[in-house]
């Protein structure tokens, strides 16, 4: 009898095996001749060498959909392993013409999908599938860093990149916050909550969980790059007006061969002291003209936030 051990450590279980294991009796009444254990992490296969060689196919296949999607209902799985044949109109899986289509970028927990909102949205996304850096500027409310994090979600989950790295300058906005308590992660981790709110929408909390303790994922000011060399990865600067225009250089001349940076940033809120200069101003104007880097400008049309945040953005830009 031959022996096959699998690996679901990057799976969610409750996904993959269904609510009371439904999905995995489905699997395992589609492989009657296979003696089939999942314990933990690992699932053992014992049968014939074919039998074997046929489940863990369509296995893998199955694997693959619920890392994309993060979900997977009975459909899915039977059309997955084969059991149910699509209709000739049915074959292409409309998930998956909408994740390609670009309306959707990525999909989160219990398969909540991210898309791109708006055009400009829409934008970034056509933007960073062909050049390697990308400035996404716009005001509060445009989905300017939410959307960056989910293309580095998807980049992540469709192994483009190994690793993402997320980070903002730790500058306070118009407010002192004094002394914090607690060790170093502690106190920095107000100025990042933003990306993680973003992340808790895309990858589900145990996994995001594992990711952060492995690095997978990281999450961490702006000055932690110094020295740094950020390779096979994706990279996103939050809130870069708030850099100077020294720590932006150094941020865009960290970049390895094989890296995806995104910028993003709102010209109109610099909490910058008011005599240093923001560097988000000086590189839009440099970098204008170099090729393999775009420029996406987000407006209040981009908003997707309540429907009175635009109305604020307008009465405060007629003031200004």
């Amino acid at each position: 009898m031959n022996e096959l051990k699998l690996s679901i450590e990057n799976i969610n279980p409750a996904v993959l095996w269904g609510p009371n294991n439904d999905h995995f009796e489905i699997i395992k009444k589609q492989y009657p001749k296979l003696k089939i254990v999942a314990r933990g992490s690992d699932v053992k296969i014992l049968g014939d060498e074919h039998e074997i060689a046929t489940f863990q196919e369509r296995f893998e296949h199955l694997l693959q959909h619920v890392e994309k999607y993060e979900t997977l209902n009975i459909t899915d799985l039977e059309r997955i392993l084969g059991t149910k044949t699509p209709s000739p109109s049915a074959t292409a899986d409309t998930t998956v013409d909408k994740f390609a289509s670009g309306e959707v970028i990525v999909f989160g927990p219990n398969g909540v999908m991210v898309k791109a909102r708006t055009a400009n949205q829409r934008k970034m996304v056509d933007c960073i599938n062909q050049s390697d850096i990308l400035f996404a500027i716009g005001p509060a409310g445009t989905g300017k860093t939410y959307t960056a994090v989910a293309l580095a979600v998807r980049a992540l989950k469709n192994k483009e990149i190994k690793r993402i790295i997320l980070t903002r300058p730790a500058v306070e906005a118009g407010e002192n916050l004094g002394f914090l308590p607690g060790d170093l992660k502690e106190k920095i981790d107000p100025y990042l909550r933003p990306l993680y709110d973003a992340l808790d929408d895309m990858i589900p909390a145990e996994k995001l969980k594992v990711y952060l303790e492995n690095r997978t994922i990281e999450i961490a000011p702006l000055a932690f790059m110094r020295g740094r060399t950020l390779d096979n990865c994706f990279v996103i600067l939050d809130e870069a007006q708030n850099a100077t225009d020294m720590q932006l250089k150094m941020f865009l001349t960290r970049m390895g061969p094989s890296a995806k940076f995104i910028v993003t940033g709102d010209v109109t809120q610099i909490d910058l002291p008011k005599k240093q200069q923001s560097g988000l101003h000086t590189a839009l104007r440099i970098l204008t003209d170099i090729k393999g880097i775009e420029i996406v400008y987000l407006s209040g049309e981009d908003v997707v936030r309540h429907k009175l945040v635009r109305k604020i953005l307008a009465a405060y830009g007629d003031i200004q």
